[in-house]
C-alpha cells in the first residue's frame, strides 16, 4: 500500500492571458513518499512555481488530482485551501518572508495564531526555535540576524503546526555557501530526526544532490527522475 503524502494525477494548469492561454502545467503527474526529500528542478517557465504553488495549496489546478495527505484538495474553495496550507503545509522562502518588526518568536508564534492555538502557543515556538539552534534568539528582530539565522526561524515557523510537508524554494538562495550549507544539513537532520517530508525547488545541483530523488520538469511535464 503507497503512503504517498503528495499524488499529483494530470495537473494542468491554464492561465488566460487576454486572449492567449498559457499552459503551464501539461498533465504532470508524480507522487513524493512519507518522509521523502525530493529536489525539483527545471528551467526558467518550466512550470516549478506553478507547481509549487499548487503542491502548496496556493492555487487549484485547472483540471487532474492533487491529494495531500490523504485529502482531495484540487477542487476547495479558497477559505478551505487555507484551512490545509496552514496545517499541512510550512513553508521556507528563498527571502525569508518574515516580519521585520517582530521578534524571532512572534514570527515563529504566527501559524499557531491563525490555526487559533492558544494553549501553550510560546512554548511551542520556543521549542520549534531550540529545534533549529536559536534558544538564545527569542527576542531578536530578523535585522539583528544573520541570514542563515533568519532562515533558521523561517524553517521553525514552517515547522511550528508539525506539518505534513515543508516545501522550500530556493532555500539557500540568498545566503552564502556556508550558510547555505548550514542550511540544508538542518533541514536534512530535521528530515531523519522527524520523518519530516521536504520538497526542495533548486535551480542548484549541489544543493539538488543531497535529496533522495531527483524531479526534472519542463515544459510543465515530469521528463525524467533520478535517484540523487
Amino acid at each position: 500500500m503507497s503512503d504517498a503524502v503528495i499524488q499529483a494525477k494530470n495537473l494542468t494548469k491554464v492561465y488566460k492571458m487576454g486572449e492567449v492561454e498559457v499552459h503551464a502545467l501539461c498533465g504532470l503527474s508524480m507522487e513524493v513518499q512519507r518522509g521523502e526529500v525530493i529536489a525539483i528542478m527545471g528551467p526558467s517557465g518550466s512550470g516549478k512555481s506553478t507547481l509549487m504553488n499548487i503542491l502548496g495549496c496556493l492555487d487549484r489546478p485547472t483540471s487532474g488530482d492533487y491529494i495531500l495527505d490523504g485529502e482531495n484538495v484540487s477542487k476547495l474553495t479558497d477559505d478551505e485551501l487555507a484551512i490545509i496550507r496552514n496545517k499541512k503545509v510550512g513553508f521556507v522562502f528563498q527571502s525569508f518572508n518574515l516580519l521585520p518588526r517582530a521578534t524571532a518568536l512572534a514570527n515563529v508564534e504566527l501559524p499557531l495564531r491563525y490555526a487559533g492555538v492558544n494553549h501553550n502557543r510560546r512554548d511551542f515556538a520556543i521549542a520549534a526555535l531550540q529545534a533549529v539552534g536559536l534558544g538564545e534568539r527569542l527576542y531578536h528582530r530578523p535585522n539583528e540576524l544573520s541570514g542563515g539565522q533568519q532562515q533558521r526561524v523561517a524553517i521553525a515557523r514552517a515547522l511550528v503546526n508539525n506539518p505534513a510537508i515543508i516545501l522550500a524554494d530556493e532555500p539557500t538562495g540568498n545566503l552564502d555557501s556556508k550558510s547555505g550549507e548550514e542550511i540544508m544539513d538542518l533541514l536534512l537532520s530535521l528530515n531523519r530526526e522527524r520523518g519530516t517530508t521536504l520538497v526542495i525547488v533548486t535551480h542548484d545541483p549541489d544543493i539538488a544532490t543531497r535529496a533522495q530523488r531527483i524531479i526534472h520538469i519542463r515544459d510543465g511535464e515530469v521528463v525524467s527522475e533520478e535517484k540523487a
